[in-house]
């Protein structure tokens, strides 16, 4: 039996479930074979983004799957040269790329400060979700100061801030803004890419006291915290190890020696997503 992640309200009414696939960089034929075997192997949350550049290959993984759209939750991105006017645009764009008629949640990559358009970008999503474009909006790598100034000028609390997260960076701060608003807080990198925790010594004796892997545990340690994470992998095998996560939890101890693991220098990635499309 396919094991599908549970669902986590939104606080505009719809809901994600508590564990998606990431796409980046999965592109072209390899990518769509890669979406299609995930959504088959039980991931219904699929993450793409306009810079990704392979919205065309999501939408083709999803047709190969096999599974019908209202099944799913698409995510995808606004990148930074788009906001402001352009910002319902590229909506439209995305749609078109992928090949479906709504999204379901769609994200500001990130606020893009010295241009300043990410107030006019956000106002543009809400007119967006009221043209049925899509159903939930939301925001990526905003700080607290970026959040309140949306809020303040539209009186529309984003749904989501997805943000770099993972053990050496567990963001913790910006979690607890996030929990204020209401605000799901979703993790891109939440394995650490290729700084990832694997061999530190809570994450090597949670995985043998548990018997999972030290991703399985990393992954744990995101859904006990309430962050949405995201992992990425074209390989069926580790799709489905990083999925199964929901028949184990981790004690408080656990939990606490993995959030020590945080660092001053465990940030991953310090610049603008729109070119170096980390995720």
């Amino acid at each position: 039996m396919t094991q599908l992640a549970p669902l986590i309200a939104l606080n505009d009414g719809h809901q994600i479930p508590a564990l998606g696939f990431g796409t980046y960089p999965l592109r072209g034929e390899d990518g769509a074979d890669a979406v299609a075997s995930a959504i088959r192997t039980g991931y219904r949350s699929l993450d793409t983004a306009f810079n990704y550049d392979n919205e065309g290959a999501v939408g083709e993984g999803i047709r190969r799957s096999g599974l019908a759209r209202d099944e799913l939750f698409v995510t995808s991105k606004l990148p930074g040269r788009h906001q402001g006017e352009p910002t319902v645009a590229a909506v439209r764009e995305s749609l078109w790329r992928l090949g479906v008629e709504y999204l379901d949640l769609y994200l500001i990559h990130w606020p893009n400060p010295s241009v300043g358009e990410y107030v006019r970008s956000w106002e543009n999503l809400v007119r967006a979700r009221e043209l049925g474009l899509v159903r939930s909006i939301g925001v990526s790598n905003f700080t607290e100061q970026h959040l309140t100034d949306v809020i303040d000028a539209t009186g529309v609390t984003p749904a989501v801030n997805q943000i770099e997260m993972h053990p050496y960076f567990p963001q913790v701060e910006q979690r607890a803004a996030n929990a204020r608003w209401g605000i799901v807080t979703e993790a891109w990198s939440p394995l650490g890419k290729g700084n990832a925790p694997y061999e530190e010594e809570p994450v090597v004796t949670a995985a043998s006291a548990h018997r999972v892997t030290p991703a399985q545990v990393i992954l744990r340690w995101h859904v006990q915290l309430g962050s949405v994470p995201i992992p990425k992998s074209a390989t069926p095998s580790r799709q489905a190890e990083n999925l199964d996560v929901f028949g184990f939890e981790l004690d408080d101890a656990e939990m606490a020696a993995i959030t020590a693991l945080g660092r001053p220098d465990g940030r991953l990635f310090g610049g603008d997503p729109d070119t170096h499309e980390e995720q």
